[in-house]
């Protein structure tokens, strides 16, 4: 079996959140949804659990961090082309999102980040397939 990954991310209104998401075209399973939860579709082996934060209290002991205030984790996501790393981070930024960080330019690799409503950090990259095969 393919290993999978599912980021589980705490969110203060879980249809404002479904909403930014669905506008940078992402969908939902709703098999693993409800109406605490929302499974985001990142890829066929990617997944973000979108969790109240009174849900998400019951699966951890710790303070939820304020991600507004404290950077918690940064998920990272690869794109095909430049192009597609600026059309996600614009949709983002058109539709609720903020600013995280300043671009990155390195011509081999480019990149571009956001905060979703709830400021969990997002970063879009884009690699130069040539410069890594040349890396192996």
């Amino acid at each position: 079996m393919t290993q999978m990954i599912f980021v589980n991310l705490p969110v203060k209104d879980l249809e404002r959140t479904k909403g930014f998401f669905g506008k940078l075209g992402y969908s939902f399973n709703p098999q693993f949804s409800d109406e605490t939860t929302a499974c985001l579709v990142i890829s066929d082996t990617i997944f973000a659990m979108l969790i109240t934060e009174p849900r998400f209290k019951e699966f951890t002991k710790k303070e939820i961090a304020d991600a507004s205030k404290t950077t918690e984790a940064i998920i990272a996501l690869s794109a095909e082309s430049r192009e597609e790393v600026d059309e996600l981070a614009d949709t983002a930024l058109a539709s609720g999102g903020s600013p995280a960080n300043e671009p990155m330019d390195h011509g081999f690799m480019y990149g571009r980040s956001f905060q979703d409503p709830d400021h969990h950090i997002w970063e879009v990259v884009w690699m130069d397939p040539a410069a890594v095969q040349s890396q192996g």
